[in-house]
Parts: C-alpha cells; structure tokens; sequence
C-alpha cells in the first residue's frame, strides 16, 4: 500500500507563501524527524537524501494572495490538495501531520504530531521547510530591508521593527493582523 505523507511550511509568517508538501517513501531514510527538530544544515542534508530516494514527491508554494483571498487554514489546505494531486504516482492512502485535511479521492488520516511519529510526514516536513525558506532567501534578495533571509517572515521583534519602519511589502499577508493594522493608519 503506498502511504504519501503530507506537511506544511509557513502557516505563521507574516509574509511570503506558505508552502506544502506530498512524500511517499519508498524506504525508511535515518534521521527523519520534524523538520523544526533539525539545523538548516540536516534539513538541507535530508531534503536531498528524500528527493532522490523517495517513490514520488512534490512542493506546492500557494501564494501571499491566496492566503489573503481565502485565509491562511484554506490555502494550506489548497496547497496540501494540490501536493498530492501533483505526485507522480498516486497513493492509496494519505496521512497528514495536524487535524485538517483537504478532500481528497483517497483515504485520509490527520495525525496530530504527525511530523515526529510518521517518516512520510517527517520527509514532508522537511521538503516543505527547506523549499519554503529558498523562497524567503530569495525574497530577501528583492527586499532586504526586511531581514527575510533571518526570520523567514516570522513576527520576530526584527521584523515588526522594520515593518514599522518600512511599511508592508508585496510580500506580507495584508489579512494577518500585524500587517493590517499598519495598513489602517
């Protein structure tokens, strides 16, 4: 039976996209864990590692304004459908690290801490991370008032502050709060 493992990246952030990811394993691979548990540097190691052993995997960037068009929940769950839709061998079932899931034509099971006790998940986890934080890096290329390449569009107190200095780029989710009640003024 093949099992694809779902996770996502950047469901917090104040900005950039938020990311998704569909793995099937075609074999355990060592060291796979929640993606947040591990450096840049494993994450990256283990990214590689998945993308060339795995059965099937995809990446699903869904953009800054869909998040604000349909809300953070439904775009990642967009971006999960679409994940597993864009595998090039569909599975049987699919598990899902959290408790929402996207409809799909499978089996599905939501695993809260999915990330830490199913490896498919884990490998999701991890592609999904390392896939969102290119971006990031690449957005700080085009805006690097913000510090993105740092905080990868978290609400840290680096980037608050420059969001008060600067203002909202392209790039921050108008509906998320911080953003928008620097818009209101």
């Amino acid at each position: 039976m093949l099992i694809a493992g779902v996770d996502e990246a950047g469901r917090g952030p104040l900005a950039g996209p938020v990311t998704a990811a569909a793995v099937i394993l075609k074999q355990p691979i060592v060291g796979l864990t929640d993606s947040k548990k591990l450096s840049e540097q494993k994450r990256d190691t283990l990214a590689a590692t998945i993308k060339q052993q795995a059965l099937a995997w995809a990446v699903v960037h869904i953009d800054v304004e869909t998040i604000d068009s349909i809300n953070i929940l439904q775009a990642t769950l967009l971006g999960m459908k679409q994940a597993v839709e864009q595998l090039s061998i569909q599975p049987d079932a699919v598990k899902i690290d959290g408790n929402k899931a996207p409809e799909l034509s499978m089996p599905v099971e939501t695993i809260i801490k999915g990330d830490l006790l199913e490896p498919a998940i884990s490998a999701a986890s991890i592609l999904a991370k390392t896939a969102r934080d290119q971006i990031m890096y690449e957005l700080h290329q085009s805006y690097p008032n913000y510090g993105f390449a740092q905080h990868k569009g978290y609400g840290t107190q680096l980037h608050l502050q420059s969001l008060q200095m600067h203002g909202p780029c392209h790039q921050h989710r108008r509906s998320f709060a911080p953003v928008a009640r620097l818009l209101d003024r």
